[in-house]
């Protein structure tokens, strides 16, 4: 094993995550400027688009169960479900399971939205380059879920 396969020292670590957060933030600006322009044919903001993906991937789901998965408050993803309710994208169906809090449920009109939006964003990212493997996308994928794993339950440090 040479040098640059044995983990690195936590000070030499934090040194590299911190030049990752630098990338991340970078290409998180870029990126949401990029999707901006394209949906606002569609007028889907970015929260609205986050609703739509989840449901389109998960199904119905209450607006509590959304914000978890997707890790924001349930007031913030309470607004982009009103949004998105308003534009006729999602609809509320009575819960089985709790008679207070409704299962929201994607319309076709918002299949039909968010379908475009995925096909448009999935004809960018093909244009990424750089001959990427898919090692190299897998050891970024589990670099970027353990420095999520890393916040989601705090460190030794807090």
């Amino acid at each position: 094993m040479n040098d640059s396969d044995k983990p690195l020292s936590p000070d030499d670590l934090g040194h590299r995550i911190s030049e990752v957060f630098d990338l991340i933030g970078a290409l998180y600006r870029r990126g949401l400027r990029k999707l901006e322009q394209g949906e606002e044919a569609e007028g889907v903001s970015v929260g609205v688009r986050s609703v739509l993906v989840v449901l389109h991937r998960y199904g119905p789901m209450t607006v509590p169960q959304m914000g978890r998965v997707m890790t924001l408050s349930r007031q913030f993803v309470q607004r982009m479900v009103n949004e998105a309710a308003a534009e006729g994208w999602v609809e509320a169906t009575p819960n089985p399971a709790h008679q207070r809090s409704s299962l929201i449920r994607i319309t076709d009109e918002g299949e039909a939205v968010i379908t475009a939006i995925l096909a448009r964003e999935h004809a960018l990212n093909r244009q990424v380059g750089g001959e990427l493997t898919d090692a190299e996308l897998r050891a970024c994928t589990r670099v970027l879920k353990q420095m999520l794993k890393t916040f989601d339950h705090g460190t030794d440090a807090d």
